[in-house]
């Protein structure tokens, strides 16, 4: 019997989903993945709880670059703000732009991916050659030709949902353009998944190819769409903290990226405030590093054949 056509009962499907997390955990590198990225999604849902407000040039309370203490843990920036405080409110922004990418890229990577894979023929040459062309020009080198266009046509007008429009191209931007990798990965599973016993029968059953595709193909894609997933949030953080850091982020928002930017026009590294540069540099490193650890512990233990002892 097809592994897709087993009747799960509850009891069997919180069993399978104990031994996935008995698994899982077992890595070291997913259990300090784990560990940092609560850290950094706690102090992005409640950065007002753990460090007051955001700060402003007019609620400054330090000194020139002035160094950690125990007033200011991460010393503070060219005007006087707390950089703890900053670092906190970029973690939602940060974080906000990088899963939002990510979840534009996974759906338009899955729906491409899946149709390239299970028609073939035309809808697969061309489909395929349109995801050659985004993935051999780096995201990083596409979102900065787009980014500057599209801000320019939209404009900064008024407030979205809290956001500022700059910040939804910027999410928009990552997100149509990362796609290829996930692309590739899903029509492979795709192609061999057409073949299975499980999709003649649907189809003799009379079922149409996207109840095909959703009810049938879509479920056995999970595993590999969740490990990559986690890989593409680690590029999406890497491609926003570029374009911010090259101003293209929303500085009455600011993010990691848009931190860094701040601190190199203030000439930090020449003064010699490693705080200001190090903050959020080591956030950036630390996040992208937790995405890479937990997708990697996903893709050993969906891929046995993968699997080394942790």
């Amino acid at each position: 019997m097809s592994e897709s056509t087993v009747r799960y009962t509850p009891l069997s499907r919180a069993r399978a989903i104990k031994e996935f997390l008995r698994k899982f955990l077992g890595y070291h590198g997913a259990q300090l993945g784990l560990l940092c990225l609560v850290f950094f999604l706690v102090q992005a849902a409640v950065p007002n709880i753990l460090v007051g407000p955001l700060e402003t040039v007019a609620t400054a309370t330090g000194d020139f670059l002035a160094p950690p203490s125990s007033l200011h843990l991460l010393g503070t920036d060219e005007v006087g703000r707390d950089v703890l405080n900053l670092v906190a409110h970029g973690a939602r922004i940060s974080l906000m732009i990088a899963l939002l990418a990510t979840v534009i890229s996974l759906v338009v990577g899955t729906t491409i991916g899946m149709m390239a894979g299970y028609y073939g023929g035309n809808v697969d040459v061309w489909l395929m050659r349109l995801t050659d062309f985004f993935f051999v020009m780096p995201s990083f080198v596409l979102a900065l030709v787009i980014t500057p266009v599209v801000l320019q046509v939209m404009g900064r007008g008024s407030e979205i949902l809290g956001f500022r429009p700059s910040l939804f191209v910027i999410i928009a931007v990552i997100g149509l353009t990362s796609w290829s990798f996930v692309t590739r990965v899903v029509r492979s599973q795709t192609l061999s998944l057409r073949e299975r016993t499980f999709v003649d029968r649907a189809r003799v059953a009379g079922s149409s190819n996207l109840s095909i595709m959703m009810r049938h193909i879509l479920p056995n894609l999970v595993p590999q769409i969740a490990a990559n997933g986690a890989l593409v949030v680690a590029g999406a953080i890497y491609v926003e903290t570029s374009l911010s850091f090259l101003g293209l982020g929303d500085p009455l928002q600011p993010s990691w990226g848009t931190l860094l930017s701040l601190a190199q026009r203030a000439g930090a590294a020449s003064a010699g405030a490693w705080w200001y540069l190090g903050a959020p540099g080591l956030c950036v490193l630390a996040v992208s590093l937790s995405f890479v650890l937990i997708g990697n512990a996903l893709d050993d233990t969906f891929n046995p054949r993968r699997r080394v002892i942790p």
